[in-house]
């Protein structure tokens, strides 16, 4: 009884705290915003090891009133087995008893008349035997003696038999009397027992809570950011965008965003052109931001020799072939798309090369050149002859906001938590400007082994830190269909790391154009991860085709449902 008033004081003492909103309220954060926060997280960690604490007794408390009312189930089984047999063996002593009776009774009868025919004064006088009467009566005398203790026997056994049934009986229902008032108290104890457990995870939540805000404000003041995502970016497919996540995705889920698509990130992004010329930068402007430069004239008359066609006009036939950028475009955003493809160009002529008409150069389409669209055609003449100096111009669809040539492609030019709101990408309409990818390229039709989202589990993504943590040449992919080898299970890599087997929570630290690093609440802790030992990691662990489709860098977030 003193547990039950223990906990009962202690739960309700410390339930009215924290409901209350007492010391345990989670403050506003004003100037020593961090301390607070500390502050507050040690009195909570003191609060749930109390309360665990206080737990343990309860768990053994409980383990032994379960031992002790299986105990009396067991006692009641073989209380009711007994009584059984003791039934079925009275039942056999009172047949063995009747029939006593009737072969006594038979006797008795046989008796009574042998002993009118062998009455000894009729001997006498009939002159017969008197010797073999005597021994014939004696006879009869002993077997009567016999009957009557047999009789007299079997009816100890029987009344003892019942003796023994009334106090089994009365043995099981006091077990089940007993078993009653222990399971009560079970269930009382099991009561307080989920009140504190619930108690201490709802603690451990507000833990989480806590210290994720802490790495905010220290992201924050170190130059760091956490980024704020909001609904409307809107991919190639639902389920890879942010919106298709937080729509579709199972609670508890992550997935792993890109900022950015296949992309080196150097010079011109596409998209981001556009965003700029529909935000009124003509292409010099365009060609400035992006290159530091703008374009001069040059003698671009003449021929250049393209790989698997020979030479061909520069000007009026490769330049019109280009198909780097969709004709609809507005019209400075392919002025732009010009220049930089001219200059990309003009070097193998200058160098007297031949250019390959892949990515690996920049597409050239022999059909696109035989029938330009007109808005194209426009961009190049209008552009004639115009080119960068002493620059390589690359390019590439969406860099993710930030170039290694200008910095952060946003409209103040800065970033912050909210540099995708504010990205040129954004307003030219990128699909890849922050994607979840599981596909095998950037088509989202391409082959996606098997999986139809990109969304991990807890436990997958678990998996993942685990592969951070242990590394050798079975952790690859579990999806063998696609990927072949022996992996580990996840099970199996949880132990060869040491992990965790659940993640709860997570917070990244954004920085310069870079994810910093990585904080994950689990089930053995908190976890810290670089940026690049986590992409590394995902990119060789992740399921399917799972990825972060970036070369040198490493600059993706973690959205958690």
């Amino acid at each position: 009884m003193w547990r039950r008033f223990f906990v009962s004081i202690f739960l309700e003492a410390v339930l009215a705290t924290v409901l209350s909103g007492g010391i345990f309220q989670i403050l506003p954060v004003w100037a020593d915003e961090v301390a607070d926060l500390q502050k507050q997280i040690d009195e909570l960690e003191n609060l749930k090891n109390m309360s665990e604490s206080a737990t343990k007794p309860l768990v053994e408390e409980l383990k032994g009133l379960e031992n002790r009312i299986n105990t009396a189930r067991a006692g009641i089984i073989r209380a009711k087995t007994e009584v059984a047999a003791l039934a079925k063996n009275i039942d056999g002593r009172e047949l063995d008893l009747a029939l006593q009776y009737q072969i006594l009774s038979e006797r008795v009868h046989v008796q009574y008349k042998r002993s009118r025919q062998l009455n000894p004064l009729l001997i006498f006088f009939a002159g017969g035997d008197a010797s073999a009467v005597a021994k014939d009566l004696a006879y009869q005398s002993a077997a009567k003696v016999r009957d009557d203790k047999l009789i007299t026997d079997i009816s100890s056994d029987i009344s003892g038999l019942e003796a023994d049934t009334v106090a089994l009986e009365n043995k099981q229902k006091q077990l089940a009397a007993l078993e009653i008032q222990l399971d009560e108290q079970a269930q009382f104890f099991r009561g307080e027992i989920g009140k504190a457990k619930d108690y201490q995870k709802d603690l451990t939540g507000k833990i989480a809570s806590l210290s994720a805000k802490q790495q905010e404000i220290l992201a924050a003041r170190s130059g760091s950011f956490t980024a704020s995502i909001g609904d409307s970016e809107l991919a190639d497919d639902f389920n890879a965008s942010i919106k298709g996540f937080r729509d579709s995705a199972p609670s508890g889920y992550f997935a792993v965003f890109s900022f950015g698509a296949y992309t080196h990130r150097k010079g011109m992004s596409q998209y981001g052109a556009r965003g700029r010329a529909q935000n009124g930068q003509n292409y010099k402007q365009i060609l400035q931001a992006y290159y530091g430069k703008e374009p001069v004239g040059k003698n671009t008359d003449g021929n250049i020799r393209v790989s698997g066609y020979g030479e061909m006009n520069f000007e009026e036939q490769y330049l019109w072939g280009i198909a780097e950028m969709p004709s609809s475009w507005h019209a400075e955003a392919l002025k732009a798309q010009a220049v930089a493809a001219r200059t990309y160009a003009y070097r193998y002529i200058e160098q007297g090369k031949e250019i390959c008409t892949t990515e690996a150069c920049q597409v050239f389409s022999k059909s696109k050149s035989d029938n330009a669209p007109e808005a194209w055609k426009q961009a190049v003449r209008d552009t004639r002859g115009q080119v960068l100096e002493d620059v390589v111009t690359f390019y590439a669809s969406t860099h993710g906001a930030f170039t290694t040539t200008a910095g952060w492609d946003t409209t103040d030019g800065n970033g912050g938590g909210n540099f995708i709101d504010k990205s040129f990408e954004k307003l030219g309409g990128s699909p890849w400007l922050y994607k979840a990818w599981y596909t095998q390229g950037y088509s989202s039709s391409s082959d996606k082994c098997g999986r139809s989202n990109p969304w991990l589990s807890p436990e997958e993504m678990a998996d993942i830190i685990n592969a951070a943590r242990f590394r050798d040449d079975r952790v690859t992919p579990v999806s063998t269909s696609c990927w072949g080898g022996n992996p580990y299970s996840h099970e199996e890599l949880r132990q060869k790391a040491n992990g965790p087997s659940s993640v709860s929570s997570v917070s990244v630290s954004q920085g310069n154009g870079t994810t910093n690093e990585v904080i994950f609440q689990t089930n053995i802790g908190e976890i810290r991860l670089s940026g690049s030992d986590f992409k590394t990691a995902f990119n060789v662990r992740a399921p399917g085709r799972l990825s972060i489709p970036q070369k040198s860098f490493s600059f993706f977030n973690i959205e958690h449902k």
